[in-house]
């Protein structure tokens, strides 16, 4: 597995062997669950996901664990039985990762 410098950037705290496996967690939650892409603004994007309580906790469980180590990114998660919506948020200064997050996103789609 290979790691993504444009997603992961020098401000992560995550151990470096474990950065691959929550890419990994990203992409499979992506894989299974995205259904959605929309950009609100250069620096808030918002991930639409099929499913209801599990999905949505699971989104809820991933984003904590990112913002651990990442805490430069604001995650929003809301929805109902059908859709979970994913709010994510950067500073001007991390626009790069949160493109490389919505490119990451947008090919699970393809």
């Amino acid at each position: 597995m290979s790691v993504d410098s444009q997603w992961v950037p020098s401000a992560c705290t995550l151990p470096t062997v474990d950065q691959p496996f929550r890419l990994q967690e990203f992409d499979e939650l992506f894989v299974e669950s995205l259904v959605g892409v929309q950009w609100e603004a250069a620096t808030r994007l918002r991930l639409t996901l099929a499913g209801g309580a599990s999905v949505a906790a699971r989104a809820r469980d991933l984003t904590a664990r990112e913002s651990e180590c990442c805490s430069f990114f604001t995650f929003t998660v809301s929805g109902d039985e059908e859709r979970v919506h994913v709010e994510v948020r950067v500073p001007p200064g991390q626009v790069a990762v949160l493109d490389a997050l919505a490119a990451r996103a947008a090919g699970a789609l393809a």
